[in-house]
């Protein structure tokens, strides 16, 4: 059987945790939930199965010595840092490149750094369906997640007919992020996924898909591959290479149009942990539902998120639905109800005296 690789996507910038998550130490390098850093325990969830040689993180230059210091089990060759970053189908192309230069027919998963999954057991089994799925029949497989709420924060993968295999499902179509009610429809079918941007998919597989639906991108991972043929080193390639990469997802690049998708619902727990209003869900609440984290005093209080740095008290009382988050040098308050827009606080902080805090 053809060696089998997770490569793990580690370069996003976690702002909607923002002040806690940061541009050189974002969400997936902290312990949002649990002890360890979300990326810490994405990789513990797989060396069992997958030797450490044979895991890759793809991140940007920005955070590489964190992931390096974190991360001590995987060859630092195998921490790999994109200059610019171009979306999810460039960090795809280089993963098919780099996997391919060690197994042309190699099966490799694409997985997220910062997922919250606590069923290791179940997860494993989940992967190696997939990866099986995937290396029997010329699929781009992917896991979807069994939708608990009309969630509008997710896409959705509208499962078809089922294959021949274990609980292998066609794709009908993808949906992106709908309104409440559509979702609420989604989830009266029960024919509906979330999409998790889980991916497996064997080399030869994935590269006819590229070739097939980009061209462009294509080409320009020929040109990789030839630059590092001539023993240029990787760094260099992409400093010439991959600032010119078209920026597109990999979903409309390729698993939105591609016609041999499949799914497999996973039946680990999972939770992508979005913004802060989804940490309390992991955590115990008081009598009045506040969930806090770190020293704090809350007094005829109710509904509210509290994070602490070490040796500071945060203080509240008569409030609501709040997120308190305290850093050293930051103090975030928001209704919950705002969460998903700190992305856009933090452009207020892009000025010259504010970029510090970033």
């Amino acid at each position: 059987m053809a060696n089998r690789f997770v490569v793990i996507m580690a370069g996003g910038r976690g702002e909607r945790f923002w002040p806690q998550s940061r541009l050189a130490m974002p969400k997936h390098l902290l312990p949002i939930v649990g002890d360890r850093a979300l990326l810490v325990q994405t990789i513990e969830r797989l060396l069992p199965m997958i030797p450490a040689e044979r895991v890759i993180i793809i991140t940007n230059r920005q955070q590489a010595p964190a992931i390096r210091a974190l991360c001590p089990a995987i060859p630092d060759a195998n921490i790999v840092a994109e200059p610019v970053g171009r979306d999810t189908a460039a960090a795809v192309g280089l993963a098919l490149a780099l996997v391919r230069r060690r197994d042309p027919q190699a099966t490799f998963a694409m997985l997220p750094a910062d997922h919250v999954i606590h069923d290791t057991v179940t997860f494993r089994a989940d992967l190696d369906r997939a990866f099986a799925a995937a290396e029997r029949e010329p699929l781009l497989v992917t896991l979807g997640i069994h939708p608990t709420e009309p969630a509008t924060g997710f896409g959705y993968i509208h499962r078809g007919a089922a294959r021949a295999g274990e609980s292998v499902f066609d794709v009908l179509r993808f949906v992106e992020k709908p309104t409440e009610v559509v979702a609420q429809g989604y989830l009266a079918t029960g024919e509906y996924l979330w999409n998790a941007g889980m991916f497996f998919w064997r080399v030869p597989v994935v590269a006819e898909a590229f070739a097939r639906h980009v061209p462009d991108l294509w080409a320009d991972l020929g040109r990789l591959d030839a630059a590092l043929d001539t023993g240029q080193s990787l760094d260099s390639v992409l400093d010439a290479i991959y600032p010119t990469m078209r920026k597109i997802s990999v979903d409309y690049a390729l698993i939105e149009k591609a016609s041999n998708v499949a799914v497999i619902p996973a039946r680990f727990d999972w939770d992508d942990v979005g913004a802060w209003p989804a940490v309390a869900r992991h955590f115990p609440a008081d009598a009045a539902g506040n969930v806090v984290r770190g020293l704090a005093a809350v007094e005829q209080s109710e509904g509210n998120l509290v994070v602490s740095a070490a040796d500071h008290l945060v203080a509240v009382l008569g409030v609501k639905d709040l997120i308190v988050v305290h850093t050293a040098d930051v103090t975030l308050v928001c209704p919950k109800a705002k969460a998903q827009e700190i992305k856009a606080l933090l452009k207020r902080c892009e000025s010259p005296g504010l970029k510090r805090f970033l």
